[in-house]
């Protein structure tokens, strides 16, 4: 009984983070900050090499990540850690706020995406929200992104490619994904259908797994694909 009680009051776990810039200052006041406000700073690295080796080694559950390395972009340092099993959620944090550059970072399978002039509280809040599977961009990016999604989404299937193969999802997880395709945050959701945010998480991973995605920006291009962000 003891025991019990011990765990259920225990403290999460604090996120596991590894931040990835080639410039030291910059990688050393990121890292800081992070460590400051509570977070486990695992690693950091400062070039590709040892992003990726670091990365499989020590197993960040968020990497906050530079897409201008010295050796090679960051967009392919993305794809090899999302290789990894457990794969780590990714928040590319960038000087760049081009379109190509963002489009190209989520399509490499990125979380999300925040330009280096967000705030040190907007840092915080994004790498948290990361963490829990949100997708966070600095505002005006979202909207970018769901209209690519929405692009794609209307371009012609390949012949011969099947629909029956597909994960049949329970009726509540087909709510929650319409609700996920239209941007809401989890907390959003579990207003909207009376649910905790933790079970609406667990349905989050449930499709995930079924459909074998990785994060919530890809089904958010799955749920789009599907018109699940479409009344009715």
């Amino acid at each position: 009984m003891k025991d019990e009680k011990a765990g259920a009051g225990a403290v999460p776990a604090p996120i596991r983070v590894m931040v990835v810039d080639d410039h030291p200052m910059w990688r050393e006041a990121v890292a800081r900050d992070l460590a400051d406000a509570g977070f486990d700073v695992v690693a950091t690295a400062g070039d590709a090499r040892e992003a990726v080796q670091r990365g499989r080694a020590v197993q960040p559950g968020v990497v906050v990540l530079d897409l201008n390395l010295p050796d090679q972009p960051g967009v392919e340092v993305c794809r090899q850690l999302m290789a990894a099993e457990p794969a780590p959620r990714v928040l590319v944090l960038s000087a760049s706020g081009e379109h190509g550059d963002v489009l190209e970072a989520v399509k490499s399978g990125a979380t999300g995406y925040l330009v280096k002039s967000a705030s040190r509280e907007e840092l915080l809040d994004a790498v948290r929200r990361t963490a829990h599977g949100d997708a966070v961009f600095t505002p005006g990016l979202a909207g970018l992104v769901l209209g690519e999604f929405r692009r794609l989404a209307a371009e012609p299937v390949p012949a011969g490619q099947a629909e029956s193969n597909a994960p049949r999802l329970t009726e509540r997880e087909t709510e929650v994904l319409r609700l996920v395709a239209k941007g809401l945050p989890y907390k959003a959701i579990a207003d909207r259908l009376v649910l905790s945010p933790r079970t609406v998480q667990n349905h989050v991973q449930n499709t995930l797994g079924k459909l074998q995605l990785h994060n919530r920006v890809e089904l958010v291009r799955y749920a789009i694909e599907a018109g699940l962000d479409e009344e009715g």
